[in-house]
């Protein structure tokens, strides 16, 4: 394996570690989805919405982080992607906006719209934020109709409009609601966030009425979760994949992602250890435990983790292109050159003190409860 290869193989590491770590901070909009269901009186409501404005920057900032590693190592499906499904991303980007706006100015003494249009804000991202990012993840295995033009990647910077990739359909990303896989997963991971919402209440709150109240509400989120997604991982093993066979050719591939699995076992492992702690994060959450937030954490981060990995390595389109085979998006023709790649990778090894920084950061804030 030369170095560029070895360099896109690891960006693609860092992202789906990134990707993964998102979707655990979603714990955030499933709380937010569930203030007015464990709540009952304003002033349970109000302990709710405390307990999750100490973390929700979190989810913010990496949201932010995930884009920006991604335009920075993959800049093609930042065009392809970002500037085509422009209505899903723009919806997203609003439902995390009005989050923000939402913790800073819902209880200030000159709020004119009133504390229940700020909670409404909360929920609307916490219902449609998770199902929104959800249902764009799943378009990494089931495509979108685009196209690129390779041709005028060189021409970049020359002068006059330059046109590198364009959306075939007038839909800009909205298309990607018609197909029920990609439905099933936003659902899916929407359910996930919800569970972990009521797991991380556990873990935080004390107050025997509420946590009582979210270890009933998780169950039927868990269960849920886990109808949704077995359902779409049984289409994903059933379905026609896309390779990057000689020259760069895109050929399909019958079984692709159960091939991945059969011929990356470590990728195998890590997704069985997700569901396994996934499961384990139910069982303790129904018991009560406040650890169950940690397994569940743990399980959504190697899980997701290894379905990101399942998409990007062994020769995957990881971005197929339903309009245009050839279009499609692999990780050795659509990242950054290698010099930049190996800059990046060596400012990559301060992931660890971040990683240091974000759990001081948690501990803190945490100390009261």
């Amino acid at each position: 394996m030369d170095t560029l290869t070895l360099l896109q193989h690891y960006w693609w590491l860092l992202i789906s570690l990134l990707g993964a770590s998102l979707v655990f901070l979603l714990f955030v909009q499933g709380g937010q989805g569930l203030i007015y269901r464990i709540g009952r009186s304003e002033a349970e409501r109000e302990r709710l919405v405390a307990a999750l404005g100490h973390k929700w920057e979190l989810t913010f900032t990496m949201l932010v982080t995930f884009g920006g590693a991604f335009f920075a190592s993959f800049p093609l499906f930042y065009t392809v992607s970002f500037g085509g499904a422009f209505y899903v991303w723009m919806a997203i980007l609003f439902l995390f906006v009005i989050q923000a706006v939402a913790y800073e100015y819902r209880l200030k003494p000159a709020n004119l719209l009133g504390t229940r249009v700020f909670d409404l804000f909360l929920q609307l991202n916490g219902l449609l934020g998770p199902q929104l990012l959800g249902t764009a993840v799943s378009t990494l295995f089931t495509g979108a109709p685009f196209t690129v033009d390779r041709l005028n990647l060189a021409r970049v910077g020359g002068g006059g409009e330059v046109v590198i990739a364009q959306w075939t359909t007038p839909w800009y990303g909205l298309d990607a609601l018609a197909s029920t896989r990609n439905v099933a997963l936003g659902l899916a991971v929407a359910l996930l966030a919800r569970m972990l919402g009521c797991q991380y209440f556990l873990n935080t709150v004390d107050d025997g009425t509420l946590v009582e109240r979210a270890r009933r509400r998780m169950l039927p989120a868990a269960v849920g979760f886990l109808l949704l997604f077995l359902y779409w991982f049984v289409r994903l093993l059933a379905a026609e994949g896309w390779t990057a066979g000689a020259g760069g050719v895109i050929v399909p591939e019958a079984y692709k992602y159960l091939h991945n699995l059969v011929e990356m076992p470590a990728v195998a492992l890590l997704l069985l250890a997700g569901v396994a702690s996934l499961l384990v994060s139910m069982w303790r959450g129904w018991r009560g435990r406040r650890d169950a937030l940690w397994f569940g954490g743990a399980g959504t981060v190697l899980a997701v983790m290894a379905l990101l990995l399942l998409a990007g390595w062994n020769d995957t389109a990881y971005y197929p292109s339903t309009a245009e085979l050839q279009s499609s998006l692999t990780i050795r023709n659509s990242s950054s050159g290698e010099f930049t790649l190996r800059v990046m990778s060596w400012v990559s090894l301060l992931i660890p003190f971040v990683a240091l920084y974000i759990r001081c950061v948690w501990l803190a804030l945490r100390r009261q409860r």
